[in-house]
């Protein structure tokens, strides 16, 4: 299974099976060929049937698996040298003992697009289930119980899909439609294997379109269905009741495990380009500017009273990459994103969505506020890297906000000047060579180092002792009457809050909203 934490940590991705085809007599088409599925429609007094359409359509869908070797360090026996080593001798190897090697599998569906079998599944089908794991073969096997060692044409972890290739002919097959034409309450047909039970087909209406689940990217967009989809569906087809594929199935939303009515599926209108392109040998491009943004999507109300802007419209830029498009466009940290090219930045529209689907090397346009005052930034976007990649640049010892407030902080024996963010309900003092290195900030880092937070203000919780306050409002601070400064000018406004740049440790700064005592 995937997990798609943005929405929850329950938002899970399934694997779809199904199994039974039927060699078509007669000159060959698609199952799904124009006219060659009736109408559905259910009889007088009898509710609607998808038997015909399903016996067309079901032997298209197919059966994957992986065959995969798991290697895994061995953990240390922890009494190994003790009197205890023999009685708990099955607890771990002993020091420098060999890697284990243990057998994996996976198991999912995907369905023929042409005759001479080429296979459209989810990425993950076909991808390591483990860390240290490797994909050693792939089986795609038809309703005939026929089994064929499959080939990856293409894969793309973004999209979460593939092309595979089996040696085979005259088979039967299905076409994409055209999902931009799906409507909410729109019947759709399932057909998958859920949790290895056999081919298994499911029904229900089209619950949203475009469905936005905070993962980012340029394919945050889904299908959303009530038909059940469970573990095992994903990679199978979501049908309509022409029999054309308007949708991948590939993730389920459940704290279960189990469908609990909110399945997504990869629209067609996003998977046939992808498909076409892996078909023509090529590989995916989606634009990036080397910029992160601040967790939580859109600006919500305590940031936008902070900031003095209205809420959910535009992202917040929490750090930029040095010497990415970006920085050299002169975007910062702190910067409000409310356009790309002249679409909003909203809910529904994130960021990360529009910046991927600018083409590499075009530019960009973003709408700036800064400060509170508008601007605008050029940015010429260039191929967004691999998920490794960014993974390992983003990577580090990063630590959450909203913790406790214990006190790992040292101020080195100097005091903080009581009144010194009295109405934030802290108290501060300047960051000092020594004090960074206390509280394992990075060298070179300005700020005002947090003393002490008083239990009754907003920031408790928010914040703790060795935080480092980096900004106030986009103002840089340096000293407690920075701070106190920066406050004044935000109560004057009329603002009930300010927007804080924090820094804990070595983890990314984030920006925190602290209401005003």
């Amino acid at each position: 299974m995937r997990y798609a934490y943005a929405i929850t940590s329950a938002l899970l991705l399934g694997g779809a099976t199904a199994t039974l085809a039927l060699q078509p007599s007669g000159a060959q088409v698609a199952q799904n060929e124009p006219g060659a599925i009736q109408a559905v429609s259910p009889k007088p007094g009898a509710p609607m049937s998808f038997a015909d359409m399903v016996a067309r359509l079901q032997p298209a869908v197919v059966n994957i698996s992986t065959k995969q070797t798991i290697v895994q360090k061995q953990q240390a026996n922890p009494f190994a040298g003790t009197p205890f080593g023999d009685l708990f001798g099955g607890m771990g190897g002993a020091p420098g003992a060999p890697p284990v090697k243990r057998e994996g599998a996976s198991l999912g569906s995907g369905f023929l697009i042409s005759p001479d079998g080429y296979v459209v599944t989810n990425n993950h089908v076909i991808s390591p289930g483990a860390q240290g794991a490797t994909v050693d073969s792939i089986t795609v096997t038809l309703s005939d119980k026929k089994e064929y060692v499959a080939k990856v044409i293409g894969k793309d972890q973004e999209s979460d899909l593939a092309l595979l290739k089996i040696d085979a002919a005259n088979l039967p097959f299905v076409k994409f439609g055209d999902s931009n034409g799906a409507r909410v309450g729109d019947w759709v047909v399932a057909i998958g294997e859920p949790f290895g039970l056999g081919g298994t087909v499911t029904a229900g209406i089209v619950s949203a379109i475009n469905r936005v689940t905070g993962q980012g990217g340029a394919y945050d967009r889904f299908i959303q269905t009530d038909a059940s989809i469970n573990q095992g569906n994903s990679g199978g087809p979501m049908f309509d009741l022409n029999g054309n594929v308007i949708g991948v199935n590939s993730q389920i939303f459940s704290q279960s495990g189990g469908n609990i009515g909110i399945g997504f599926a990869i629209p067609a209108a996003v998977a046939k380009p992808i498909i076409a392109t892996f078909m023509k040998g090529g590989t995916i491009e989606r634009g990036y500017i080397g910029v992160q943004l601040q967790p939580g999507g859109t600006i919500n109300e305590d940031t936008a009273a902070a900031l003095g802007i209205p809420k959910n419209q535009g992202e917040l830029i929490n750090d930029v990459t040095a010497g990415g498009p970006a920085a050299k466009a002169g975007v910062r940290a702190g910067d409000v994103v409310t356009k790309v090219n002249g679409q909003p930045v909203t809910v529904d529209q994130s960021l990360s969505y529009l910046v991927s689907n600018v083409k590499p090397g075009q530019t960009a346009r973003l709408d700036i506020l800064r400060n509170g005052k508008p601007t605008t930034a050029n940015v010429v976007v260039v191929p967004r890297p691999s998920a490794d990649k960014l993974a390992a640049t983003l990577g580090g010892d990063a630590q959450g906000f909203g913790g406790d407030d214990s006190d790992d902080g040292d101020d080195s024996g100097t005091t903080a000047a009581p009144t010194a963010g009295a109405a934030l309900g802290i108290g501060v003092q300047p960051l000092t060579p020594a004090i960074a290195q206390a509280v394992g900030v990075e060298p070179g880092t300005q700020g005002v180092v947090i003393a002490v937070v008083a239990q009754t203000s907003d920031a408790y919780g928010k914040l703790k002792r060795g935080d480092v306050i980096m900004s106030v409002n986009g103002t840089p601070v340096r000293t407690s009457a920075d701070v106190q400064t920066a406050v004044t000018t935000a109560k004057s406004a009329g603002r009930p809050q300010v927007l804080l740049q924090v820094k804990r440790a070595r983890g990314p700064a984030q920006f925190l909203p602290v209401k005003i005592k």
